[in-house]
C-alpha cells in the first residue's frame, strides 16, 4: 500500500484538479448560456470526458483483469469480477454518447422514437413512469452505491481494516477519503452552484474522473489498497503515475476539441 499523501499523489492531484477547472469554469460561465452550454450539452465538454474517461477505465480495467489472471493461483473470480466491471463501464461510455447516433447521423429505431425520452438510440433515457430510466432508477442507484463506496465504508474501514479485506477478497477496491471527499463535494457544490436544466453532467463528469483515477491508483501504483499493484517500486510507479497525469489532461483536451468539432461552440 502506498504510504504517501494520497492528496499529494500526481494522479490523485491531477484528477482533483481537473474536475476544480471544470467546476470554476461552470461557475464563471454561469451567466452565459452559450458557454455553459459548451460544457453541459449533448456532446458538450462533460459528456466527451465522461465518454473518454469511461473508455480510458475499462480498457484499464480489463487489462488488470488479464495481469491478474496471469498471477500464479489466480483467482478466476476475481478475474470475473474485474472483467464483468470492464464491460458495465464500457457500455456506460457507449450509452452515453448513444452508441455515436449523433456522431454517424443514424435515425433512431421506431421502437426508441416512441420510447426514449429524447428519442435517442440508448437505454438509459428510455420512459419509466413519468421519468426515465436514468433518472428514476439509475441515479438513485448511482447516488446509494456512490455515497456507499466512496464514503460509508472508507470511513468504517479506518477502524475496521477487515472491511477493506472483505472488499479486496472480492477484487475490488476503496477509495482513498483524500479523493472521495473532493469528489462529493464538488458534486454537491455544482447542483448548489450552478442553475442548468443539465447541471447533473457536472457531477457524472466528475465521477467518471474520480474513478478513472482510483481505478489506475488502486490497481496499477497501490494506493489505498493492499491489493499487490501492477507496478511496484516507488521510482517506477512514481513515472508512471506522472505519465497517467499528462494523459488525463490530455483527454480533458481531447474533450474539448471533440465538443467544437461536433458543432456545439456557440449554439
Amino acid at each position: 500500500m502506498v504510504t504517501r499523501n494520497w492528496l499529494t499523489h500526481p494522479a490523485i492531484a491531477t484528477g482533483i484538479a481537473v474536475n476544480l477547472f471544470i467546476l470554476g469554469l461552470a461557475i464563471a460561465w454561469s451567466n452565459d448560456k452559450a458557454m455553459l452550454w459548451l460544457l453541459l450539452s449533448e456532446d458538450g465538454i462533460t459528456e466527451w470526458m465522461q465518454f473518454l474517461c469511461f473508455t480510458v477505465t475499462a480498457g484499464l480495467l480489463a487489462f488488470i483483469a488479464l495481469e491478474r489472471l496471469r498471477e500464479p493461483g489466480a483467482s478466476k473470480f476475481g478475474f470475473l469480477v474485474l472483467a464483468g466491471l470492464s464491460l458495465v463501464v464500457a457500455l456506460a461510455a457507449l450509452e452515453e454518447i448513444s452508441w455515436f447516433q449523433r456522431v454517424l447521423k443514424v435515425q433512431s429505431p421506431e421502437f426508441f422514437l416512441q420510447n426514449n425520452r429524447q428519442a435517442e438510440t440508448n437505454l438509459h433515457n428510455l420512459a419509466v413512469g413519468s421519468g426515465s430510466l436514468h433518472k428514476n432508477v439509475i441515479l438513485k442507484l448511482i447516488v446509494i452505491v456512490g455515497l456507499t463506496h466512496n464514503l460509508i465504508l472508507p470511513l468504517l474501514a479506518r477502524k475496521r481494516p477487515a472491511i477493506r479485506a472483505f472488499v479486496e477478497r472480492f477484487g475490488l477496491y476503496l477509495p482513498p477519503l483524500a479523493a472521495s471527499i473532493p469528489y462529493l463535494v464538488m458534486v454537491i457544490l455544482s447542483h448548489l452552484l450552478i442553475e442548468h436544466e443539465r447541471k447533473g453532467e457536472l457531477g457524472e463528469m466528475f465521477g467518471a474522473v474520480h474513478y478513472l483515477v482510483t481505478v489506475f491508483g488502486a490497481y496499477c501504483v497501490g494506493i489505498a489498497t493492499n491489493h499487490k499493484p501492477l507496478f511496484e517500486g516507488a521510482k517506477e510507479s512514481g513515472r508512471l503515475s506522472v505519465l497517467f497525469s499528462m494523459l488525463l489532461v490530455f483527454l480533458l483536451l481531447v474533450a474539448w476539441i471533440m465538443s467544437a468539432g461536433t458543432g456545439v461552440v456557440g449554439t
